[in-house]
């Protein structure tokens, strides 16, 4: 097997050459912003927006940052004005079932000129309805009822008492009522002067008067009876007149909105509402527009009834709602009652009914974070709900949880047909659609995102367009094209990948404004590729405060890490930091130890619970590799330990597994390994190294440490070789390496690594499956066979003293 050769320094760094842009300046760069790279989400968005059948609505996932609102929005921004206008909606009134508002559907723009229609109806009737019962008309026919009542009463009395006077008995009115008594000569006969009478006398005058009392009684129970009578003329006549005030103005609404039957319905029942309340217009407290108004306590509360909730305007809407909601709190969706405070007591009407999102949008397109959706109490279940059913159903929450003891309202649910697209990360729509039976009932349609576009002439004129777009936007100075190819070489370096850019817009956004800032700065006109520089080189210090703690402890040697001399069993591997949105690497020193024993590979993290399942499993590889490679022609006779030297925060991932071999074959064949190389990859049981991440920040990391020291010409790092395409290093690592300071060799085979690392060859197996003497192979061969023998010794000396 031979040795691989190191990269050439054109394999370390992919250039965007600036001359492949056909502009000058992302000045030249005008029109819409294009989404490129993106097909196969796009073409889930076309397909959910275009088809109306229930469920497919759509879920947009990939990391934040990629553009899926962006490219959601942009979509359909195009789409959207070509689309009908929805209708508008309002909540009336129900007189007959006031807790149960009703609700009215009017074409756009309807809503509101009805609202207004109303109020100047009412104020109308403020003057018409007065005016009309205190015309003289009115006046006369109120009095004439009452003459008529008075004049019935009259005449039956002035009868009895006519009849009366024929038996010389007269009707005395009192204060206390009606009385009778005898009559003699004209005069009254006094009560002494009647105990003189004869007594048959007495009797019939006492009979008589019996009797007119009796008639007195009869015509007393009538006047009730007449005054009813009277009453229900009156209320006929109010009823005649209040008619004929108030149907000519109700009329002529009924004529502006005649086809609309929903809308001509309210208003003859709100014209009935009004006649039997006509009195409530004759009040003479509060002025007209604050009594509608509600500014009078009182009688504000009743008027309400006549007022029109709009809950949906889109007089100004130009096309189908495009509504983004970002606090989708319950209320928030689906509306929501509110309650007012009065004397200590919450009340509320159909006036305090407040529209959802799902009100806004519906008929068009609403735009949620699921995220924050999910972290909203009771806001998911609401808005599945409102999908099922095909309804906005407004409900009371503190009603609905008893938190208020109020009586609340239950407003007419109103039918729904919206588009719903919610946003997030590919783990929550995986959760949903593993743990939520509803969410691919109504999400059936997914527009996976990608984490990355291609490194063609496209994609980098993407970028240029993305830029310009972004410079518009923010009204930020215009980048010349070498500006913009640094951005896309650091496009290429955040996708961990020399063939691909990044499609984290939002990281680029950032980069944009930070370039700018500096050229600003620099009182420059255009922004130019030192000023990109400048910001990337201006992030990396911000964020270095622990990695150069790092460095400066191994410096110092409180963290050991030999970068000189040539050890067995120990090597430098190669560990990643992540904190917050920037990363670095470090080396870090791994040690291994063998012994006799009964085959077993220790994981010294494991067994301490410092280790990942990721780590654990890569060290039990190791165990599978040694066996097939070396415990086919006898047992496996060592105990062998691995660990991470001062590691106290733990291990996890398989990116050292190569290494903690190479280390394990070092500490067998009692080969020393050359410390100023380091080692990163993950490696199969049959000794293949494979791809890992964070190659570039690997290489960087014991770059910068073997830089502090003094790079003397044998320094450098073992990579995967299907690494290579990840590989954009920083210039200063590129120059090192053209100048033959530092190499970078892609390894394909742990033969090919053990090669490099010790300068002696791997060996390759006979027929016999036997090594070359020599070999690092062979060595290790020779070290498991003499471990073999002696633990066999040593087991066969036990079990004779044991006997």
């Amino acid at each position: 097997m031979s040795t691989p050769a190191a990269l050439h320094p054109d394999k370390l760094y992919r250039k965007c050459d600036p001359l492949e842009f056909t502009f000058t300046t992302t000045e030249e760069l005008d029109g819409p912003l294009e989404i490129t790279g993106q097909e196969r989400a796009l073409d889930a968005i076309r397909f959910s927006m275009g088809i109306l059948h229930d469920g497919f609505n759509l879920f947009a996932l990939g990391p934040n940052g990629t553009g899926k609102q962006t490219a959601v929005m942009h979509y359909l921004s195009e789409i959207a004005p070509r689309a009908g206008i929805p209708d508008d909606w309002c909540y009336v009134y129900n007189v007959e079932k006031p807790r149960h508002p009703s609700a009215l559907r009017l074409p756009a723009g309807k809503a509101c000129a009805l609202s207004r229609d109303m109020e100047r109806l009412v104020e109308a009737l403020f003057t018409v309805l007065p005016a009309a019962f205190s015309s003289e008309e009115y006046q006369a026919q109120e009095k004439a009822v009452g003459e008529q009542f008075q004049e019935r009463q009259t005449e039956a009395i002035e009868k009895l008492e006519k009849k009366a006077a024929e038996n010389n008995i007269a009707l005395i009115r009192t204060p206390a009522g009606f009385a009778f008594a005898p009559v003699k000569k004209g005069e009254v006969i006094k009560p002494e002067e009647f105990m003189l009478l004869k007594e048959g006398e007495r009797e019939t005058i006492e009979k008589e008067i019996a009797s007119l009392k009796n008639a007195m009684q009869s015509i007393m129970a009538q006047i009730p009876k007449w005054q009813r009578e009277a009453q229900e003329k009156i209320k006929e006549l109010n009823r005649q007149v209040a008619n004929f005030a108030v149907k000519p103005l109700v009329a002529e609404l009924k004529n502006s909105y005649s086809s609309l039957n929903q809308v001509t319905a309210y208003l003859e029942t709100t014209e009935n509402d009004i006649i039997e309340h006509f009195d409530r217009f004759l009040e003479k407290e509060g002025a007209p527009h604050e009594i509608f108004a509600g500014l009078s306590a009182t009688k504000g509360s009743f008027f309400n009834r006549y007022k029109i909730n709009v809950l949906v305007d889109n007089s100004h809407s130009t096309g189908a709602p495009l509504v983004f909601e970002d606090k989708p709190a319950c209320q928030n969706l689906v509306g929501d009652i509110e309650h007012l405070s009065q004397m200590g007591t919450l009340v509320t009407d159909f006036t305090l009914i407040k529209a959802g999102a799902l009100h806004r949008a519906n008929g068009g397109y609403l735009l949620i974070d699921a995220r924050r959706l999910l972290i909203e109490p009771l806001a998911w279940e609401a808005l599945k709900k409102a999908l099922r059913t095909r309804q906005i159903r407004i409900e009371s929450l503190a009603q609905l949880y008893s938190l208020v003891s109020t009586v609340s309202l239950e407003p007419e649910p109103i039918p729904l047909e919206v588009k719903v697209i919610l946003m997030g990360e590919r783990y929550l729509y995986y959760l949903l659609s593993s743990y939520d039976p509803d969410f691919s009932e109504l999400f059936k349609v997914a527009a996976d995102f990608e984490d990355d576009l291609r490194n063609n002439p496209e994609g980098r004129f993407a970028y240029a367009r993305t830029i310009a777009a972004i410079v518009e936007k923010d009204r930020l100075r215009h980048f010349d094209r070498a500006a913009v190819a640094r951005i896309v070489e650091h496009g290429c370096r955040l996708a961990g990948d020399a063939t691909k850019l990044t499609a984290h817009m939002q990281s680029i956004a950032d980069i944009v404004r930070e370039s700018e800032y500096y050229a600003r700065e620099n009182d420059r006109a255009l922004v130019v590729a030192e000023d990109v520089q400048h910001a990337i080189d201006a992030r990396t210090v911000r964020a270095s405060r622990i990695r150069e703690k790092l460095r400066e402890a191994t410096l110092r040697n409180t963290i050991l890490i030999d970068t000189t001399s040539e050890k067995t069993g120990q090597i430098n591997g190669l560990a990643v930091y992540a904190l917050g949105n920037q990363s670095f690497g470090h080396p870090g020193k791994i040690t291994a130890r063998v012994s006799l024993g009964k085959g077993e590979v220790i994981d010294i993290e494991r067994e301490v619970e410092m280790g990942g399942p990721i780590h654990s499993k890569g060290v039990m590889i190791l165990s599978g590799f040694l066996a097939a490679r070396f415990g086919i022609r006898q047992p496996l006779s060592l105990s062998a330990s691995l660990v991470f030297e001062q590691s106290y925060s733990g291990v996890e991932g398989d990116s050292a597994s190569s290494a903690e071999l190479y280390a394990l074959l070092s500490a067998l064949s009692e080969t020393p390994i050359r410390q100023w190389l380091a080692v990163t990859g993950s490696v199969n049981q049959h000794g293949e190294v494979q791809a890992i991440g964070g190659v570039n920040e690997k290489i960087e990391g014991f770059f910068d440490l073997c830089a502090a020291r003094g790079l003397d010409g044998k320094h450098g790092v073992l990579i995967p070789v299907s690494n290579i395409d990840n590989i954009m290093l920083r210039n200063d690592v590129v120059e090192a390496v053209k100048a033959g300071l530092f190499s970078i060799y892609p390894v394909s085979h742990i033969d090919e690594g053990i090669e490099i690392l010790t300068g002696i060859p791997a060996g390759e197996a006979d027929a016999d499956g036997l090594y070359p003497p020599e070999s690092v192979n062979g060595k290790v061969q020779a070290r498991l066979q003499e471990m073999a023998l002696k633990l066999k010794k040593f087991n066969a000396e036990s079990n004779g003293n044991d006997d």
